[in-house]
């Protein structure tokens, strides 16, 4: 197979978008679907070509990527997109989906006779831009070859984590950095929301912890988002980050055990979406610890 393939890009949100531009700048033939055709167009100024629907879009193609909403958004785009698939192609499953979504999208790749790819990705906006992301995958080693291009092109890492993309093992890995990344979000807010209600200025609190074990760069970003009034265009939106945050914690229910903080973090999150802040930067759960009226 040539290293330039045919992709098709099913959702073009902030990582979508980024993943389809990088995929058309290292020379591969992209055609791009979103549900909201408006949101794709942009993506024209980089030679992708954006279609009025799903089979449109991955006709022919070697390579699908979805990037969508959740498993059940990713099932539905793929079930209107399944006349045109081609038999043998390469699914890259890049929705953060959850563990008992993937079952089902794999179970569906079967049935279309699709070379399943379990490859959700670490990283946000910016290095999605970048083409900076790391890329946690499973699926076949016979067949990795043929989705080695795309990874290299919008990826600077891949973690190849087992041969069965269908076993989810990429997904597990995925929502257990996601954990961490959520529960970092939750505490930066919560310390500018003290500091706040104790007249206490956050430089302090900074430079109590800098260049110690605390000092953290991520808790930096996310408070200066906060701070500095640069919540939008999100890194990682709220609404997202909420949704993931539900997905960790029915995984742990579902395997025995309990994320309280987690738990808390998905309450916070709905609250600040609630407040009008989905769109926004996930830092803006920050506003989840003050009443609406505040």
């Amino acid at each position: 197979m040539t290293d330039k393939l045919t992709v098709s890009v099913l959702g073009t949100g902030i990582m979508g978008a980024a993943m389809a531009r990088n995929l058309a700048r290292a020379g591969h033939a992209v055609r791009a679907w979103n549900r909201t055709r408006a949101k794709a167009e942009p993506l024209t100024a980089d030679g992708v070509t954006v279609t009025d629907t799903p089979a449109d879009a991955v006709r022919d193609a070697d390579v699908v990527l979805t990037m969508l909403y959740d498993g059940p958004a990713a099932l539905e785009v793929m079930r209107e997109a399944a006349p045109a698939l081609r038999v043998g192609a390469a699914w890259v499953q890049s929705t953060t989906a959850g563990i008992e979504a993937i079952g089902d999208l794999a179970a569906f790749a079967r049935a279309h006779e699709l070379v399943f790819f379990d490859a959700p990705v670490l990283g946000t906006r910016q290095p999605a831009e970048a083409g900076q992301l790391t890329v946690l995958a499973a699926g076949p080693s016979a067949s990795r070859a043929a989705v080695a291009p795309v990874f290299d092109a919008v990826g600077a890492r891949t973690v190849w984590t087992g041969e069965d993309g269908g076993a989810g093992s990429a997904t597990r890995l995925k929502l257990v950095a996601n954990s961490w990344v959520i529960a970092a979000t939750a505490a930066a807010g919560e310390v500018l929301a003290l500091s706040q209600s104790l007249d206490v200025d956050p430089n302090a609190f900074f430079d109590l912890i800098e260049g110690g074990p605390l000092d953290m760069g991520y808790l930096r970003a996310k408070a200066g988002l906060v701070l500095q009034n640069r919540l939008s265009p999100a890194q990682f939106a709220v609404a997202t980050a909420a949704k993931d945050a539900r997905l960790i914690v029915e995984a742990g229910e579902r395997n025995g055990v309990r994320l309280d903080v987690a738990a808390a973090s998905a309450e916070r999150l709905e609250r600040a979406a609630a407040q009008g802040h989905g769109d926004e930067d996930m830092a803006a759960a920050y506003f989840a610890s003050f009443d609406e009226n505040d």
